[in-house]
């Protein structure tokens, strides 16, 4: 399973600020009532524009729930969070706050459910995602299930609406992990790096394994933190990785070098036993294509034309323009 879901979360652009009117000592009586009664119609006048405001603009109802007291954040509003005991034709979702200047029409959108495909089914997932999805109610597992298989099916294709799908399953079963590492993967594909970070260490945390470090790496380089990509390939050397994320490992921190403008020590990053151009791994044009690339980079052109062609011969699926770019490098008669 390579997709992922996210919070679907709903709620006003911010909380309204209310000022309560005092009374000014030594006032008569008479002005001290006026001040109550002023404060009185401020607070319904309030209510009025609040509960006007609900009518025309009306989110998804939980049908059931628990009220969370926003107070510790300072907001006015209060938070509702979905239980996870929900049908599918009274979707609950995670209600939140809106971050700073995030506009109301954009959070209200991602409240809604996504249509699933009619083939979006259950049974298409690994046996790993299936298993832990069987912690859950059975009609909840069901339908967690389903828009993980369609995030799955469009995540190539149509990774925004595969991450409305990641999302809706995420909000329905925040506590599984699978569904969180699916939740990061989506958002990655996506270009939500920000989320997709966030999803994945939430699953690294809940599963205690070594995550998907790579894609976690790679997600800081995105955000502009090359320094942490490194530190996060550092802390996972001793960690249990396969080999292919081991190898995607040392692609993302020779990139890290690289944006850094360090150009040698990206080609270094990539040397090892299977840099070998008679090897022919699941990933070796992957590896190949990335150290030529870094090659052409530091000005090694001759170099970087031979393991373009290495790439080009390791690349059964067609999947790089290995080919194109030793061309494009070759001298020309």
């Amino acid at each position: 399973m390579s997709t992922g879901a996210a919070v679907v979360a709903i709620g006003a652009t911010g909380a309204d600020e209310r000022v309560e009117p005092t009374a000014v000592d030594g006032a008569d009586d008479d002005a001290s009532d006026r001040a109550d009664e002023a404060a009185k119609n401020d607070r319904d006048d309030a209510d009025e524009s609040v509960g006007a405001r609900a009518e025309r603009e009306p989110v998804a109802e939980a049908k059931t729930g628990t009220e969370v007291d926003a107070a510790e954040s300072g907001a006015d509003a209060g938070t509702k969070t979905a239980t996870e005991g929900a049908t599918d034709e009274t979707p609950e979702v995670e209600r939140e706050l809106p971050e700073a200047g995030e506009d109301r029409e954009r959070a209200f959108t991602r409240s809604r459910t996504p249509e699933l495909p009619q083939d979006a089914d259950i049974s298409v997932l690994d046996p790993e995602v299936k298993q832990e999805l069987r912690g859950l109610p059975k009609g909840l597992a069901e339908i967690v299930g389903r828009h993980l298989a369609a995030a799955g099916m469009l995540v190539d294709s149509e990774p925004e609406l595969a991450l409305e799908h990641a999302r809706y399953a995420r909000s329905k079963a925040a506590r599984v992990a699978v569904v969180r590492e699916a939740a990061g993967l989506t958002a990655y594909h996506a270009g939500e790096w920000s989320e997709a970070l966030s999803e994945l260490r939430a699953a690294r945390r809940m599963s205690h394994g070594a995550g998907h470090v790579a894609v976690m790496a790679d997600c800081e380089r995105a955000l502009g933190r090359p320094e942490r990509a490194i530190e996060l390939a550092r802390e996972a050397q001793g960690s249990p990785l396969s080999a292919e994320e081991a190898v995607e490992l040392r692609i993302v921190a020779a990139g890290a070098r690289r944006d850094m403008g360090q150009l040698e020590a990206a080609v270094v990053a990539l040397q090892g036993d299977d840099l070998d151009a008679k090897r022919r791994d699941p990933w070796s044009a992957r590896l190949f294509y990335a150290y030529a690339d870094n090659l052409e980079a530091a000005g090694r052109t001759e170099e970087a034309v031979r393991w373009f062609l290495n790439a080009a011969q390791a690349d059964d699926d067609n999947e790089t323009d290995a080919a194109e770019r030793a061309f494009d490098l070759s001298p020309q008669d």
